[in-house]
């Protein structure tokens, strides 16, 4: 009784004080971006319950035809693992640096598998998200679990390539939504952000078994396992083609992804129907092997995009 008490006052002092210092143990100031003198170097689950990123990891890039668990897309690829959101802490000014950090040491792919729905300081984002562009870097977004319309000025998602549905300041980002298994009108999850202006692309992210801690493997759902997906597309198409810019694989993704012109049930409400191509950007599914028969194309100055 004493340790749910305990509990429920931390999590309470956590969540409803707004005097609440969580970066005081690290040492930083969340609000001052010159203060880059915290933090901690080591990437591994500290509890059984952080598994996201090492789920994530696994949809790109876990070995392929093992015997063991799941195979990533990807057959050729190497995981730069950078922890810049903490459990319920993402603030901008880490998810800023770790994207520069990825990009200063060589990422060619970033996957973004986090988002929120307030940035207070997004323009330090955004000014990462160009630098990854400036430095041909691909940044593969996921659209988030709040079965909205992202369209709608109400429900923002974080962060992003353009501000108040306006024109996209960078060509490197591909903002990703999540599909159930099964084809038809429910096949886009109930979970999944949508909108034709900040959706991408859907690809699988329902059901999805992957690597976990401790050498195990597990099912999780959420549009931050359809946007590994989609980089590790983008991984196959740049481990075979590497002459491509990221702005070019974006626009193969994309084009070269199946069309589905079913009416899908949004958000899980049966009153609410569209086709993928009125909630996203392409109105298509990621296809690996259209992608890959596009990128040889454009590779060779068959195909311009």
């Amino acid at each position: 009784m004493g340790d749910g008490i305990t509990y429920f006052t931390e999590q309470l002092n956590y969540n409803l004080n707004k005097d609440f210092n969580g970066r005081e143990l690290v040492g930083d100031d969340p609000y001052n971006y010159s203060d880059t003198d915290y933090g901690n170097g080591n990437p591994n689950n500290r509890v059984d319950d952080e598994s996201h990123g090492t789920h994530v990891a696994g949809i790109i890039a876990a070995e392929r035809n093992n015997g063991l668990g799941a195979n990533g897309v990807a057959n050729n690829v190497e995981i730069m693992s950078i922890r810049a959101v903490p459990n319920g802490d993402e603030y901008d000014k880490d998810v800023a640096r770790g994207i520069r950090y990825a990009v200063d040491n060589g990422a060619k792919i970033i996957n973004g598998s986090f988002g929120k729905s307030f940035s207070p300081n997004a323009q330090w984002v955004y000014d990462a998200i160009k630098y990854a562009a400036d430095n041909d870097v691909l940044f593969v977004h996921a659209a988030g679990n709040d079965g909205a319309n992202l369209d709608d000025p109400s429900n923002p998602n974080f962060p992003n390539d353009q501000v108040n549905n306006g024109a996209e300041f960078a060509d490197n980002v591909i903002t990703v939504g999540a599909l159930d298994p099964n084809y038809g009108s429910e096949m886009v999850a109930s979970y999944s952000n949508y909108g034709k202006i900040n959706v991408d692309v859907f690809a699988p992210g329902t059901d999805i078994y992957s690597t976990y801690p401790n050498n195990e493997y597990e099912f999780s759902p959420g549009t931050s396992m359809a946007a590994p997906a989609v980089s590790g597309v983008a991984a196959l198409i740049l481990s075979q083609y590497p002459n491509l810019s990221a702005k070019q694989v974006k626009k193969i993704i994309l084009n070269s992804g199946l069309p589905i012109k079913t009416k899908v049930i949004l958000g899980g409400d049966n009153t609410k129907n569209a086709s993928l191509g009125e909630i996203s950007t392409s109105g298509k599914i990621v296809n690996a092997y259209n992608a890959l028969i596009m990128a040889s194309k454009v590779s060779n100055g068959q195909l311009q995009l």
